[in-house]
């Protein structure tokens, strides 16, 4: 990226990203050479350590860059938002092999699964790995897929002190089977098939202990994987919300709707409906960057995140999440039957953002567990 800003990055593809959306999700998938350009931009490392040619930013920057490209299609923003958080691991992952993954690949893509659904074994010099993954999103532009493991001995899983000891292990793609599943309501682009590998190899610290410490010690690397994750998540969210917003008042200033003489825009409860969602979508946003900051301070301060900064930065993701549904469900209902065409902007953010807060990392039980700790209960996850 040598030095450039990745939300003017982002920004500089999203003229392109917007026009090629109805390409993207009839394909369910990005296009290979707009991932090639995206990567070799540097987009999909940006949280990247510096001592592997990443920009290694600030989460706000991470954050922004996620918003800025799904602004333009909430799909090209998920596919770089899996993108960006899987690549966080190569801060914990065997520095050998964070090498060769991204230092020696420097416009490569990883993507994976965090849920621990793979059964691992140890075997002479690494693991056998054997699993099949739901959502491999932006799985058809990696280069390297990973996906969580239990490790079993005697047909059993080893227990840790938290539980069933979990791993990523990372694959090459070409050790990797895609099946055609995703089919679904909305973020259609992102390719979020199913994956899977059977008996394959894994060398030696070519994966990251689930719940471990990175190896790289830098405030960024401070911030919880999971937790940088649902902010990804929102921002995708905050993204497609903005992008109904800009569909919404261009909508409203040419349609004339059935039965009236005046534009959309001159109804009030057009306006009121617009307001309502500008206010949805910018204190979520300014909650959310509050969050961070106070958290990229006690990060260079303390060294480490306690549990109330932790859950506050989870709380911030998911009140982004559904109050950007919120605000693009009121100007879908405003828009009228214009916005029910496949054809229409508010008709895909429709679809799209009501996806996103099925995710478990925005979705509605983290309400419940940020509330525990809010009363001094130990919610007892690792969520």
């Amino acid at each position: 990226m040598d030095g450039a800003d990745p939300v003017a990055v982002a920004e500089a593809f999203a003229p392109e990203i917007r026009r090629r959306a109805v390409e993207i999700e009839a394909a369910r998938r990005m296009p290979d050479d707009l991932a090639r350009r995206m990567a070799e931009a540097g987009l999909f490392r940006i949280v990247v350590p510096r001592q592997y040619g990443g920009a290694q930013v600030h989460p706000r920057t991470f954050f922004e860059t996620l918003e800025a490209t799904s602004r333009a299609d909430g799909a090209v923003g998920w596919c770089l938002m899996i993108g960006t958080t899987t690549s966080l691991l190569a801060a914990s992952i065997d520095e050998a092999w964070a090498k060769k993954i991204y230092a020696d690949a420097p416009a490569g893509i990883t993507c994976g699964v965090t849920a621990p659904v793979g059964r691992a074994r140890r075997v002479d010099g690494g693991i056998e790995v054997s699993g099949e993954w739901p959502f491999g999103s932006a799985s058809q532009i990696s280069q390297w897929i990973c996906g969580g493991c239990l490790i079993y001995e005697n047909g059993e899983p080893l227990m840790g002190r938290h539980g069933p000891q979990a791993l990523l292990a990372f694959f090459p793609a070409e050790e990797v089977t895609i099946h055609d599943t995703w089919y679904t309501s909305g973020l259609c682009g992102t390719g979020s098939h199913h994956f899977e590998v059977r008996d394959a190899f894994v060398p030696e610290g070519r994966w990251s202990t689930l719940g471990g410490r990175p190896r790289i010690d830098a405030p960024l690397y401070r911030f919880p994987t999971l937790g940088l994750l649902a902010l990804g998540v929102s921002a995708v969210a905050l993204g497609i919300a903005r992008h109904a917003i800009d569909a919404f008042v261009e909508l409203a200033g040419s349609k004339t709707p059935t039965g009236s003489r005046r534009p959309l825009a001159a109804r009030s409860a057009a306006q009121k409906d617009l307001a309502s969602a500008l206010a949805s979508v910018r204190s979520a946003r300014a909650y959310t960057l509050e969050a961070i900051d106070q958290a990229w301070e006690q990060a260079n301060a303390a060294g480490k995140l306690s549990v109330e900064t932790k859950a506050n930065l989870r709380l911030a993701a998911t009140h982004n999440a559904w109050s950007a549904v919120d605000a693009v469900g009121r100007l879908y209902h405003s828009a009228g039957g214009t916005a029910i065409y496949r054809d229409n902007d508010l008709q895909r953010c429709f679809r799209d953002v009501n996806v996103t807060t099925q995710h478990i990392m925005v979705a509605q039980p983290t309400y419940e567990v940020v509330g525990k700790i809010a009363l001094g209960i130990d919610p007892n996850t690792l969520l």
